[in-house]
């Protein structure tokens, strides 16, 4: 094999510095070292890479040709060798997070850019889950970290850290009887009877509770289908603020109108994971960016 980790960093290097001995400096090495390296290399690649007529190492068109290869090379080995490095510090192969749907429209992922930017090889999979749903494949350990809402009990198993809040909109088309502008307020016992889309795959029990107050319920696996049918004027729902504010300022849907209670509800969100289970250094680089992303985040009222 004419090209290895050591003969790719001593072409750079004299393609870099221009010249052997500058190389040799650069690299810590004596001049005979390099312009020995290189006359293998070439010997092997039955190339000429340098022309040696002057005091300067000027590179040959082969060079020139072989020289973006041999950086995209030494990249991916530094990668693979910080990976290797960042494995044995703790670095788990994939960091798995279950989200509950209604915080998928949040700063949460802000946090992933600087995760990937610390650790590229690090595979990452985001679930959409239920609440009740994300909790079970924490604890059964199909995941290292779930992100919900906070919950009023105290599970001694886990651990937590607060992250922030999310503000929920009660919206509905202006076609819907909730949402027509100049409707009066719905009183709770007209309310309850209005037709509830909720994103909780299989079993609307599956939400928080304090999201749920329809008896008429239709589910659904995703905010985009939520959206659609709320749109289309087949019921109201709760969505989170940041989807739904530009469709409420455009006309396109309206906010509910209660005459008991506000239409906006603002929920706290935990982080959590499991006590005994050591995290790896992906989900502690999470759990760092994410405390410091809302450690100004307005206190409690």
């Amino acid at each position: 094999m004419a090209f290895t980790s050591d003969s790719l960093t001593i072409f750079l290097a004299v393609l870099e510095a221009g010249s052997f001995s500058a190389a040799a400096r650069k690299l810590g090495r004596v001049p005979s070292a390099i312009s020995m390296a290189i006359a293998q290399l070439e010997a092997e690649l039955d190339l000429p890479l340098f022309d040696r007529t002057t005091r300067k190492a000027l590179p040959t068109s082969a060079a020139l040709a072989l020289e973006s290869q041999a950086r995209q090379v030494i990249c991916q080995l530094n990668l693979l060798d910080a990976q290797a490095l960042q494995l044995h510090q703790g670095l788990e192969k994939r960091l798995t997070i279950a989200m509950a749907p209604e915080l998928q429209t949040g700063p949460w992922s802000q946090p992933l850019h600087a995760l990937a930017q610390a650790f590229p090889g690090l595979e990452v999979e985001v679930r959409s889950a239920s609440q009740r749903e994300a909790i079970r494949l924490l604890h059964d350990g199909t995941v290292q970290l779930a992100l919900v809402f906070e919950r009023p009990g105290i599970d001694e198993r886990e651990s937590f850290l607060e992250a922030g809040s999310q503000l929920l909109v009660a919206v509905a088309s202006p076609r819907h009887p909730a949402g027509m502008q100049g409707a009066l307020p719905l009183p709770e016992e007209t309310f309850a009877e209005q037709r509830q889309i909720i994103v909780a795959s299989g079993n609307p029990t599956g939400s928080d509770p304090r999201m749920v107050l329809s008896r008429r319920i239709w589910l659904t696996d995703s905010y985009l289908a939520t959206l659609e049918l709320v749109h289309s004027g087949l019921g109201w729902a709760y969505l989170p603020q940041p989807l739904v504010e530009p469709l409420i300022a455009s006309g396109a849907l309206a906010e509910v109108r209660f005459d008991n209670m506000a239409s906006r509800l603002r929920l706290w969100v935990d982080i959590i994971w499991i006590k005994p289970r050591p995290l790896g250094l992906g989900a502690r680089h999470y759990l760092d960016s994410v405390h410091k992303l809302f450690e100004k985040d307005p206190p409690r009222a």
